[in-house]
């Protein structure tokens, strides 16, 4: 019984020796030019690179709906191509973006709308999510909203003290 235990072991050694012999010569050369290359490509990512990081509208009215927009180049070896972007409140709208990839080199541009809504310093962050090796940034508006009903009610307060 071991004699025959000691056979099967012995051969079943020398089949998987000889069957790893054969599986290395089946590897053809041109699948692993193309894994390399494959493997080349996976690191290179597109480099989103903005203008301004941050726009400043100034001092603006209440409810006064202001634009601007912002400009972007890829900077990077691959195309660039934004899934989504987003703002960190509702009255902060991004639109006018390209969905089709943006190649190295080249630019793009997107418009961000405020509507004047919330008192006092306000500052919104929008969130721009793509295929660079972060997969987001962000960029952000700021503003001094000033309530033009609190203006003429300190004036009205100041005049009827005189």
């Amino acid at each position: 019984m071991k004699k025959l235990i000691l056979g099967l072991s012995a051969l079943s050694l020398i089949t998987f020796t000889s069957c790893k012999e054969d599986a290395s010569k089946k590897v053809e050369e041109a699948n692993v030019n193309a894994a390399a290359l494959r493997d080349a490509n996976a690191s290179k990512f597109p480099v989103l690179e903005f203008n301004e990081t941050e726009h400043d509208f100034g001092e603006i009215e209440k409810n006064q709906s202001v634009e601007t927009v912002f400009s972007y180049k890829n900077t990077g070896n691959a195309p660039l191509v934004i899934t989504e972007i987003k703002s960190s409140c509702g009255c902060t709208v991004p639109e006018n973006w390209s969905r089709e990839p943006l190649a190295p080199g080249k630019t793009g541009q997107f418009t961000v709308k405020y509507n004047g809504a919330g008192p006092n310093k306000i500052t919104k962050t929008i969130t721009v999510t793509a295929n660079t090796e972060k997969g987001s940034e962000v960029v952000k508006i700021s503003a001094f909203v000033k309530d033009s009903n609190a203006t003429i009610n300190s004036n009205s307060a100041a005049n009827t003290a005189h």
